[in-house]
């Protein structure tokens, strides 16, 4: 994580505690406020933890590919299986 990834996240925190804030002055000490609050502070600690030891980065290999023929698939093999999204369920099948 990038020194400007760390601002970022000091700064989305502090927008956080903001929003929670004007909530607390509207609803008062209610428990969803008072849970807001903690997850927030859990949230603090944990940027300042991450920002004192961050875990070690983690490489990206590219993805293998995986080739999809474009010949007829056996209609065998979906016989019985539902068209669930596409609508028209009651009709038959069509070839």
């Amino acid at each position: 994580m990038t020194r400007s990834d760390i601002a970022e996240l000091r700064y989305a925190v502090g927008q956080l505690r903001q929003s929670i804030g004007a909530l607390r002055s509207h609803y008062g000490d209610a428990k969803t406020v008072r849970r807001l609050e903690n997850d927030l502070e859990r949230l603090a600690i944990d940027a300042d933890e991450f920002e004192q030891s961050p875990p070690p980065e983690v490489s990206h290999r590219p993805q293998d590919k995986i080739y999809v023929p474009d010949s007829k698939s056996d209609e065998a093999a979906w016989m019985g299986a539902q068209d669930e999204g596409l609508g028209f369920h009651s009709r038959p099948r069509t070839k």
